[in-house]
């Protein structure tokens, strides 16, 4: 599964309305976490295939959604499950423990 790269503009149809659910890592290029944390957000992506979509939000490109969210740092991990928002996240952290609260999101939400 390749990461999605999602705007303003099509967060609604992306995330809210696509029936699946999706991780949104929003970020931007001069962040140094955000760039530490892009290469295990890429192998979730492809090992979490049909669990669960990666997606991302440039929040300078695109200041509406984390705005709405309420983003206040980066990088910030919103999951989104059904349309509606179930967990987030903020700061770097090892791909292990990415993985370990994508898991925990996911078992919650299918309980």
């Amino acid at each position: 599964m390749t990461i999605k790269n999602v705007t303003d503009a099509s967060f609604a149809d992306d995330v809210l309305t696509s029936g699946d659910t999706v991780l949104i890592d929003f970020w931007a290029e001069w962040c140094g976490p955000c760039k530490q944390i892009a290469p295990a957000l890429e192998e979730i992506s492809t090992e979490y295939d049909g669990k669960i979509n990666i997606a991302k939000v440039n929040i300078d490109e695109n200041p509406e959604t984390p705005g709405k969210y309420g983003v206040r740092g980066i990088p910030t991990l919103m999951i989104f499950s059904g349309g509606e928002h179930i967990a987030t996240r903020v700061g770097a952290a090892p791909k292990s423990q990415i993985a370990a609260w994508i898991d925990e999101v996911l078992k919650e939400a299918a309980a």
